[in-house]
């Protein structure tokens, strides 16, 4: 004959399975919660690629995308090749987190192993900058964006004028002999970013040389390319370095008229000069990221995206105000 538990352990052990079965049930509640704020993000690595384990990070710091502002960059955002059937490997890092992470080092101006540890890793993340800077996505982003605003402020998309100028700023010890010189003019050795912007002040085109390469010599290269991507674009504002043999190469082979805007010689302080403050602006606008202040990057072309990704952040700053 089977002898059960006394009476009074069977109180004790009813209580017992309650408060077993509430644990489950909390622990139940915290995973489910867990799984639907990783959910809720809706970058492609999320939705489609291999990210779906990884936890989902908060945003804490200034250069942060507020939800506004991500709706607007992942509207913008181009399409991975792994996911169009182009061949890679689907991507296991947020796309939103490996957006901030870059913006972060661009504003603050950190070292790439100074990453912070809420980011994903930090090779990861320059592995993610260098695919974009290889495969031209920062271009294509940024483009994007710049077409939305112009939309946005009432403008074709495609602009019909622009300013170009030249800022020299001196380089870190990282820079190469081969890519660095000395810019006479301003006495500043290192390197020299030349940019051409449309008449709201957006980059159009960057290229970014040695500090002794004269604007009249990047200029022809500029324009060069500002005739292979925008074709309505036939007037373009300089100051005096860009004149001389320029002038009459711009109209003749890529039918630009470049029209130099010189400042009077018997004009004393400060004096706003019509078109070139436009661009003056611009450069003012870069300068607010850390990573600008001084051209730290070992090639050129990670220099133009680092400029890329600054005026990246400053358009979708605007179109998420204008949004909210």
């Amino acid at each position: 004959m089977k002898v059960g538990p006394p009476a009074q352990l069977k109180g004790v052990e009813s209580v017992s399975k309650k408060q077993e079965a509430l644990v489950l049930q909390s622990v139940v509640r915290v995973l489910v919660a867990s799984n639907s704020r990783v959910s809720l993000c809706d970058c492609l690595a999320h939705v489609y690629g291999n990210a779906a384990d990884r936890p989902e990070r908060r945003p804490r710091y200034p250069s942060d995308m507020t939800d506004t502002e991500w709706a607007v960059v992942r509207a913008s955002l181009p399409v991975p090749g792994w996911l169009e059937g182009r061949g890679g490997q689907p991507e296991g890092y947020c796309h939103r987190q490996m957006l901030d992470a870059v913006r972060y080092l661009v504003d603050n101006g950190i070292k790439w192993r100074a990453m912070p540890a809420d980011f994903p890793a930090w090779d990861r993340v320059y592995a993610f900058y260098r695919r974009w800077r290889d495969k031209g996505l920062i271009k294509e982003l940024h483009d994007r964006l710049r077409d939305k605003v112009r939309r946005a402020e009432g403008r074709d998309p495609e602009p019909t004028a622009g300013i170009i100028d030249s800022q020299s700023v001196r380089a870190a010890a990282s820079v190469p002999a081969a890519t660095r010189g000395y810019d006479g003019g301003k006495m500043v050795p290192g390197r020299k970013r030349h940019i051409v912007v449309d008449c709201l002040g957006l980059l159009l085109a960057v290229l970014v040389t040695a500090a002794n390469v004269t604007d009249r010599e990047a200029g022809a290269s500029l324009l060069a390319r500002l005739r292979a991507r925008y074709f309505r674009l036939t007037l373009v504002w300089a100051d005096g370095g860009y004149t001389g043999s320029l002038v009459d190469i711009a109209a003749k082979a890529w039918r630009i008229a470049l029209t130099v805007v010189k400042r009077n010689h018997d004009t004393a302080g400060f004096k706003v000069l019509p078109k070139r403050w436009l661009v003056e602006r611009t450069f003012a606008w870069l300068m607010r990221s850390r990573r600008l202040a001084r051209d730290y990057e070992t090639r050129t072309d990670t220099a133009e995206a680092m400029l890329l990704w600054s005026m990246t952040m400053v358009m979708s700053r605007r179109l998420a105000r204008r949004s909210s």
